[in-house]
């Protein structure tokens, strides 16, 4: 399953992100795995992020694999 969300920050050291999922206020998903493909220069907090999750029941089972404005 995909879903969109915003980025609410990254770390360029661990590659991971804070990201708050779309439709939600109060879902904030953190230390996110991010793709290598994508460069540190385009983790701008305030970004549209797109979250697959592998496992739909766990959240923590996810990575952030594409950005757009």
């Amino acid at each position: 399953m995909i879903k969109k969300g915003i980025l609410k920050s990254f770390d360029s050291n661990s590659y991971l992100a804070t990201v708050q999922i779309a439709g939600s206020l109060s879902v904030w998903l953190e230390n996110i795995p991010t793709s290598r493909a994508i460069a540190t220069a385009d983790m701008v907090v305030g970004r549209n992020v797109a979250v697959l999750f592998i496992d739909p029941s766990n959240f923590s089972d996810a990575v952030v694999i594409a950005i757009w404005t």
